[in-house]
């Protein structure tokens, strides 16, 4: 018997082309996004994407794929998420 709520961990992948496009594979959910960041929740843990004028062109929970455009300037992970505050409480408050 499947049970529907609890999926494998989905391969986790980013391809970067220049500093304009980004592809991210693995991704469980948004938690914020505008023109200068996007938070997200992955299988390898929370990323963090800065930049200007950034738009998700393409967002795909079921399948786990965001495709992001604009000016990509930083690509990170957060290790300890909001409790520690580190970038993610910088960058949003």
């Amino acid at each position: 018997m499947n049970d529907f709520n609890t999926m494998p961990a989905a391969g986790h992948r980013l391809e970067l082309e220049g500093r304009e496009h980004l592809r991210v594979s693995g991704v469980e959910d948004v938690e914020r996004f505008d023109e200068t960041g996007i938070v997200m929740s992955t299988s390898a843990g929370t990323l963090v994407i800065t930049g200007e004028d950034l738009h998700i062109g393409k967002l795909s929970l079921d399948g786990g794929e965001l495709h992001v455009d604009g000016r990509i300037d930083s690509v990170s992970y957060e290790d300890g998420g909001r409790e520690q505050g580190g970038f993610f409480r910088r960058l949003f408050g």
